[in-house]
């Protein structure tokens, strides 16, 4: 593939066919396809209908956030089977979700009918194949209405910080469409409320080590009576916010060194042209700005002895999380239906 938002080849859709083939046993697998909802009424009868037919033995669960149309009975009468999250946002849905549900394999995705259900085989495959715990779906979009140029813009930017920050080894920070083992399910502690839940799954993944890979899918336009919830603005910078959030708690060191660095410059700057001259004329000119430089330096180094602290609590409170996670047994170290 040329580009990571290019269209897939025949080359590749042939080799999805043969990867999905490749020694699976559906009906060995618990699946659960989850679906949060809000107000999905026109998208969710083809979301629930497409995930039967690409996985016959799977279980769909729609959880609804509150919607004011008729997803619920669309969502029922489609076959699936729902639940209610009244507590509003994707992240407390996501929180449920992953506390109720009992599954060897969790597909997650969202209920606009835009991404490809006919992936799901071949993604389910590489996750055990490979022993994998996330495989998420990259996004490759046929058309600008399908996915906006801002958007795109947007996501790039964002994964390219994560990737400085906590390692680059995603593409797709905000894809909706993952797999995930039931290994990284029950040991996620979901703190987030909203759509930052996408950036939390990637950083959870980042911070463990945890084997997880990408693969290519279409992500199609929405339907023309469906209207997103995304705001462009308002959403992006919640997210940067959880991505600075979890600098913090998860690289504090990195954090607050880098406020050390920033008061520590400052307070040199401000102090120098004192230094100076009381080294030439015995002489403190304004005392107001060397009070002030002084504090800034105590502050920069406060900033770096909480760094350091936190730090060794970080390092043992990411022990503990991996502790939980290897409690569950993970695709390759159990056999399905066993």
């Amino acid at each position: 593939m040329e580009s990571t938002y290019g269209l897939l080849t025949e080359t590749q859709k042939l080799e999805r066919k043969r990867r999905s083939s490749d020694g699976i046993d559906e009906r060995q697998l618990r699946i659960a396809v989850l679906v949060p909802c809000y107000n999905e009424e026109a998208t969710i009868e083809a979301v629930v209908r497409d995930f039967r037919n690409a996985l016959p033995t799977c279980v769909v669960y729609v959880f609804d956030n509150n919607s004011a149309d008729n997803t619920i009975e669309v969502a029922r009468r489609a076959g699936a089977i729902v639940r209610e999250e009244h507590m509003q946002g994707k992240g407390h849905v996501v929180r449920r979700m992953f506390a109720d549900i009992e599954a060897d394999v969790y597909v997650l995705v969202d209920g606009d009918d835009t991404y490809e259900a006919e992936a799901a085989p071949e993604l389910i495959s590489r996750l055990l194949r490979e022993g994998l715990d996330m495989v998420t779906a990259k996004r490759v979009h046929e058309s600008s209405a399908a996915y906006r140029p801002g958007h795109v813009f947007g996501n790039r930017a964002l994964t390219s910080l994560v990737g400085a920050i906590f390692g680059s080894r995603v593409s797709d920070l905000l894809s909706g469409y993952r797999i995930l083992s039931r290994r990284f399910v029950k040991s996620f502690p979901v703190l987030s409320r909203g759509f930052e839940i996408e950036t939390e799954l990637t950083v959870h993944a980042l911070e463990l080590d945890m084997p997880q890979a990408e693969s290519a899918t279409v992500y199609r336009e929405r339907p023309p009576d469906s209207e997103s919830k995304l705001n462009t603005w308002r959403d992006g910078f919640r997210i940067l916010r959880t991505i600075v959030q979890l600098l913090k708690e998860e690289r504090p060191l990195r954090f607050f060194s880098s406020i050390f660095f920033v008061l520590a410059v400052s307070s040199v700057i401000l102090a120098w042209p004192i230094v100076t001259e009381f080294l030439a004329t015995g002489l403190v000119p304004r005392i107001p700005t060397a009070i002030l430089s002084t504090g800034m330096m105590l502050l920069a180094f406060l900033s770096l002895v909480c760094g350091l602290v936190l730090d060794t609590v970080t390092r043992g409170r990411r022990e503990l999380k991996k502790l939980f996670y290897l409690r569950v047994p993970g695709p390759n170290t159990r056999r399905f239906g066993e």
